[in-house]
């Protein structure tokens, strides 16, 4: 399992590139059903302070209290909320939300075991109509990289969710002092009324 304390503590975070995901931004036009929003794997924050700023009232949840604190100093005065989770075990006395984003936190569970417990939980954060939306970084950009359109379909069937659909897309990271393109799927889904 990885530290990401230790990651958040020594700066090992090729995600934290000080901005939403360009993959998420166009979203944020059209995108957001709101008032509620929940930012899975938040990390510092920075998807989750963007919504605040355009009113949504946001939860965002990460594992590791580092990033947490980094977030909350970053949301002062916001309309933002953080929790120490774990996306496996998560438990929001707030939910359920209107849009739930998972920016990278999908492909890792699926990496480092959890992901089984995630999916069981994500129905149970969201209400008929909640859209998702998950970035996940392709198995195509090469070792350690599992996530294909198929698992990621696999993953949010119906009847539970409808209306899913899968786009190709870049994640940026950024490590040694380049930015990387790394090949992606963003995939789109909604909790079904049925």
């Amino acid at each position: 399992m990885t530290d990401y304390d230790e990651r958040y503590r020594t700066g090992n975070t090729p995600w934290e590139i000080g901005r939403p995901q360009p993959a998420l931004t166009a979203l944020l036009e059209h995108g957001v059903r709101g008032p509620k929003v929940l930012d899975l794997g938040c990390g510092t924050g920075d998807l989750a302070c963007t919504l605040a700023r355009r009113g949504y009232h946001v939860t965002g949840v990460d594992i590791s209290p580092v990033a947490i604190e980094r977030a909350r100093q970053k949301a002062a005065g916001l309309t933002a909320r953080f929790e120490v989770q774990d996306a496996t075990r998560i438990n929001l006395p707030n939910a359920p939300f209107d849009t739930i984003f998972d920016s990278g936190l999908l492909h890792n569970l699926h990496r480092d075991g959890g992901l089984d417990d995630y999916l069981a939980h994500l129905p149970t954060l969201a209400e008929p109509g909640t859209l998702l939306y998950v970035l996940a970084v392709s198995a195509a950009a090469g070792p350690g990289w599992t996530i294909t359109r198929d698992t990621l379909l696999h993953c949010f069937p119906e009847p539970v969710w409808t209306d899913t659909t899968v786009k190709d897309v870049q994640v940026t990271a950024a490590a040694d002092d380049q930015k990387l393109l790394l090949p992606a799927f963003l995939l789109r889904t909604a909790r079904s009324y049925t």
